[in-house]
């Protein structure tokens, strides 16, 4: 069936399915569309996996799987608690937005990813492009705290073990405080999670470039390769979080753009949320883990590659063929 005749068939069935879970949003519990919800949800899951299967546009297949997870949300919600929701978004809800928006996330990656191995190959080959960058005070400060001989390796160096816990909330609000101004200036129709995207790997790719040249690769890659995986990760996320926004404001297709808006913010908050756990989590490993210099670089780096792997797995494959609340 070609796809024209596929949704002129069932989009009136997709309108009322998305005003019965709108309906229930608001607390409006109209008896028979409680009563068909869960055959209508059925049916909407059935529709994603032909849409799925026959190769239909990504469009379509975006729209079904939100209709499919916003259903999951509603059917489910007076029966989960509020742990077991929160489990669910982890195992399922996250990645499963994640790769609904690969394209999104692609894009942010590019940037972020290669904007920082650019400009460490760069710094490497110029010794002197980094302080088009960062200031030589900040670039002295940068080489102090990854100094071979330091106990504790990393920003703040010469704290203390007991001062841990302090770093911890301090890694938290910095890191937040980065993925919220990256996905929160997407709103500039996208140029300004661009700019961060771009601002943050130049900068980062210039640390790493000149560290490297000047012989503290043994310290500064092993720090920052377990927490890495997380933290950049979410930053990347952040982007394409901001990046959604973005589009729906450049492109909202059929819809208005405060329609468009809503709809991608939606997802938005998703992708945010999932960035905000990694980030926490890569607090931890870097307060914890990646200052302590009483580590072998062996340790550190089998460790860290393990801990990337874990998470290009966690995105690529966890909930496979589930449907979580959002």
């Amino acid at each position: 069936m070609k796809q024209t005749d596929f949704e002129q068939l069932h989009q009136s069935k997709w309108q009322a399915f998305a005003k019965n879970v709108q309906a229930l949003r608001e607390g409006q519990r109209q008896p028979q569309a409680i009563e068909h919800f869960a055959q209508d949800y059925r049916g909407i899951c059935q529709h994603l996996a032909l849409a799925k299967q026959r190769g239909y546009s990504y469009p379509l297949i975006e729209e079904l799987q939100q209709l499919a997870l916003q259903g999951h949300q509603q059917f489910y919600r007076h029966k989960s608690p509020a742990l077991q929701q929160l489990i669910g978004f982890v195992l399922v809800g996250f990645p499963a937005t994640v790769r609904a928006q690969w394209r999104s996330v692609a894009v942010a990656g590019t940037l972020f990813f290669g904007s920082l191995t650019l400009m460490a190959l760069l710094t490497l080959w110029f010794p002197d492009l980094i302080y088009s960058l960062i200031s030589a005070n900040q670039v002295a400060s940068m080489e102090s705290m990854y100094d071979p001989a330091n106990r504790i390796i990393g920003p703040m160096s010469a704290r203390d073990h007991q001062d841990n816990w302090m770093m911890f909330g301090f890694y938290i609000m910095n890191n937040i405080g980065i993925a919220f101004q990256t996905f929160a200036s997407g709103l500039l129709f996208g140029l300004g999670s661009l700019f961060f995207l771009l601002f943050n790997g130049l900068h980062i790719g210039a640390v790493a470039g000149h560290l490297t040249r000047i012989g503290y690769h043994e310290t500064f890659w092993p720090f920052v390769i377990g927490h890495g995986a997380f933290e950049l990760t979410a930053i990347v996320l952040a982007g394409a979080a901001g990046l959604k926004l973005g589009s729906a404001l450049i492109a909202p297709g059929r819809l208005t753009r405060a329609h468009a808006l809503r709809h991608a913010a939606r997802i938005s908050i998703r992708l945010l949320g999932g960035a905000i756990i990694f980030l926490l989590i890569a607090a931890f490993i870097e307060a914890y883990w990646s200052s302590s210099n009483s580590l072998s670089v062996t340790t550190k780096v089998t460790v860290g590659a393990a801990l990337w792997a874990l998470v290009l797995l966690y995105l690529g494959y966890s909930g496979r063929g589930r449907h979580a609340p959002q």
